[in-house]
């Protein structure tokens, strides 16, 4: 729960950081990789999107073990624990071929020696094996390299963190979440969220796909949550099928948030401690530990 609420906190040192790295992040032009696996897929994902929209450049995100075979000027994997074997050994075979850059929590993992570069946010590690802060500090660090006000995004997340949720968590069965954009990849990851704390039934899409067969799945008890602004009907449809449906009030990065203080009402809906079930020990970081 600390580190869900620490969010704004990070994000703001994150974007200090972001200012003091500017040499060590891909430089306007290049061509680019995004890597990582899991939550750190997602996030690579999201900025991929992000960061090709904003006319930076061509970025291309992927997990490690669909590596795509093209030349990128700049490969930047982003890993939590930094000892994920895919990632690792993707780093290891790009030498000499791209320019590394590993965006970690842990200055001392085998990615950081695998890589040229390293931006350490160490500050934004956490005990609990379910990814919040790191990611989306990850996620903050790449954005405010291509211009986004990080301060703006915080000060929402500041108010995501005390106003009412979107929707009543006793009324929930099934979450589809949508974006657009780097609105996909957040979604996916707030799915995973959902997944990982409470087993909860979830699928994310791309807004405009929802409308291609798997509106045809939702009803009394879905609620269908939108991290964009989503296509002209689709919110009168989802309402047609008895589903609800939740519009976006902020920010993709700050609808996360949202999201995992719904995984915290959900866990405690089922009358456990979210600090139980979330904030654990790290377990013994071995080479496949979740990233």
């Amino acid at each position: 729960m600390d580190e869900i609420h620490s969010q704004p906190r990070m994000w703001r040192r994150t974007a200090q950081l972001a200012s003091a790295s500017q040499r060590l992040l891909p430089s306007r032009g290049e061509r680019v990789a995004a890597i990582g696996c899991g939550t750190s897929l997602y996030m690579a994902q999201a900025w991929a999107a992000a960061r090709e929209a904003a006319g930076h450049g061509e970025t291309d995100a992927f997990t490690p073990s669909e590596a795509l075979p093209r030349h990128y000027d700049a490969v930047v994997a982003i890993s939590r624990s930094g000892s994920t074997t895919e990632v690792c050994d993707y780093m290891s075979s790009q030498a000499g071929h791209a320019r590394r850059l590993a965006v970690t929590g842990d200055p001392a993992s085998a990615v950081v020696g695998l890589s040229d570069h390293a931006v350490l946010l160490d500050y934004a590690d956490e005990r609990s094996p379910m990814q919040t802060r790191f990611a989306t500090s990850a996620l903050a660090l790449l954005r405010a390299h291509i211009g986004v006000d990080i301060d703006a995004l915080a000060a929402d997340a500041e108010r995501a963190l005390v106003e009412p949720l979107p929707v009543d968590p006793k009324a929930v069965r099934k979450v589809v979440l949508l974006g657009h954009g780097l609105g996909v990849g957040v979604a996916r990851e707030a799915a995973l969220k959902l997944e990982e704390a409470v087993g909860a039934w979830t699928e994310a899409l791309p807004s405009s796909e929802f409308r291609h067969g798997p509106n045809h799945a939702v009803g009394e008890g879905t609620v269908v949550w939108a991290f964009d602004p989503p296509p002209v009907g689709l919110a009168e449809m989802v309402e047609a099928r008895g589903a609800t449906f939740v519009g976006p009030h902020y920010d993709p990065m700050v609808e996360l948030v949202l999201a995992q203080r719904l995984a915290v009402a959900l866990i405690e809906d089922k009358g456990l401690d979210p600090d139980g079930v979330l904030g654990g020990l790290r377990p013994a970081k071995s080479a496949d530990n979740g990233d």
